[in-house]
């Protein structure tokens, strides 16, 4: 019996094309525009898999979704969230409620049929309604907290991270501590065709020359005072899906001699083994150091530089991309209201602006932490400028000692300038410029000012 879908999208080209293809799959379809209507045949029908689209004219998949779990239906049923790539943290949204994975669009054929059949091979029962059962919530979902920025660093380094997942690419992030640089290796395995098979991150600061043998190839029983049973290696348990290796220019240079046959050919030796053990791992590596001083200074192996930098990300800093912040920001606090057991709204707007004003040199961890202070302290609804730590107390009130003002002649110099004196803070620059927020937009926007 062919598999049933509820498509629902109000877009009537794209949904036709939709049809088309799961008709061409053997699925029998169903198409509505408005979740009032989606409501109406869920009520009546049974379906085996759910396309909904994040926007539609009466409301989005989220409320949609939070609708079925008021219902009380049985939500092992297959829910996938249609979405634009800016729209991707409220798909992320979406998936907590009960989603089973998001599509983004422009929607590629492959990636959907891969993603359709990872969500019909997970245990379901057809949506039907349950009025005298509690809701049960679906399956755990396979899913990353990751916080999606819109600034063009944020848009360049994920346009990277789509471009080098599908691939077998060895990857090497760069970035700053504190930066998420496993966040961004969590994204490379999750929409890569590894992402069913195991995600394993390595600190490798935390291991000894000692240690980081055993901690990365196994051991046998006996092969060392402590080792009282066998022990399956980082390779081994990761066989199938990624390893990831943080701060990896903290391993010894004998690991690294042994690392780099592991990678050359897939091969591992357990302490205190003869024989070899086959695994397939896609590695990827992070570091807060620069690789090539350490490898002019004999710290790091130049040949296994190059078998780890088969493709080279940046996760940039904070401070450039602070357009960014405010999503961060509020993704934290709402970790922090779940931590806290709080129901915080936001930020005032002058509380924003002090953490838009602030430099961040321990970036994202810096942000989090601050933000779930606040959040213990707040007593109102919202964050407020009181709530701020000193160090941030100090930052937020920055003294304006030149005047700026905006001058017919070289205008985007002084644009520039300003921005670059505020350190990015588009408030404090249109104040050095002596102009209103929405002219300096205007401005920003008419010269093609990249920020």
């Amino acid at each position: 019996m062919n598999k049933k879908i509820l498509i629902v999208e109000d877009d009537t080209a794209f949904a036709l094309m939709l049809r088309t293809w799961f008709q061409r799959n053997q699925f029998e379809v169903e198409i509505c525009v408005k979740q009032e209507d989606a409501k109406k045949i869920l009520l009546r029908q049974t379906f085996d898999l759910l396309l909904f689209d994040y926007r539609l004219p009466d409301g989005d998949g989220i409320s949609l979704l939070s609708w079925l779990k008021e219902q009380h239906q049985i939500l092992p049923v297959p829910v996938l969230i249609m979405t634009s790539y800016a729209e991707i943290q409220n798909a992320v949204r979406a998936i907590k409620l009960g989603a089973f994975d998001y599509l983004e669009k422009p929607i590629n054929p492959s990636v959907l049929s891969q993603k359709v059949e990872q969500a019909l091979e997970q245990p379901q029962s057809s949506l039907k309604p349950q009025p005298d059962q509690k809701a049960s919530s679906s399956p755990p979902t396979k899913q990353i907290e990751v916080v999606w920025g819109e600034s063009k660093a944020s848009k360049k380094m994920y346009e990277h991270i789509h471009l080098v997942a599908p691939t077998q690419l060895s990857v090497l992030i760069r970035g700053e501590s504190g930066t998420g640089k496993e966040y961004a290796a969590k994204a490379i395995h999750e929409k890569s065709r590894r992402n069913t098979k195991p995600f394993l991150a390595i600190d490798c600061g935390s291991l000894s020359k000692e240690l980081a043998p055993s901690e990365l190839f196994g051991h046998l029983k006996g092969s060392f005072t402590s080792a009282i049973d066998n022990k399956k290696g980082a390779f081994e348990q990761a066989n199938g899906g990624t390893l990831f290796l943080d701060e990896v220019g903290n391993l010894s240079y004998d690991v690294q001699v042994q690392l780099l046959r592991a990678v050359q050919e897939m091969k591992v030796r357990p302490v205190g083994s003869s024989s070899d053990i086959e695994v397939n791992v896609r590695l990827i590596v992070a570091t807060n150091e620069d690789l090539e001083t350490a490898i002019a200074e004999g710290r790091f192996r130049e040949d296994l530089y190059h078998r780890l930098n088969e493709f080279s990300l940046v996760v940039p800093p904070l401070r450039e991309r602070i357009g960014d912040l405010p999503h961060f920001a509020n993704h934290f606090l709402e970790k922090a209201n779940e931590e806290l057991h709080k129901e915080l709204k936001g930020f005032t707007p002058d509380c924003m602006e002090a953490l838009e004003i602030y430099n961040w040199p321990g970036n994202l961890r810096e942000l989090r932490n601050t933000v779930r202070r606040m959040a213990l302290f707040a007593q109102s609804e919202y964050i407020t400028k009181d709530n701020l730590p000193d160090f941030l107390q100090k930052k937020s009130e920055p003294e304006i000692t030149s005047d700026l003002s905006l001058k017919p002649k070289d205008e985007k110099q002084q644009i520039e300038n300003a921005i670059r004196i505020a350190n990015g803070n588009k408030s404090l620059a249109a104040q050095l410029l002596n102009i209103d927020h929405k002219t300096l937009y205007n401005k920003i926007h008419l010269y093609g000012i990249d920020l």
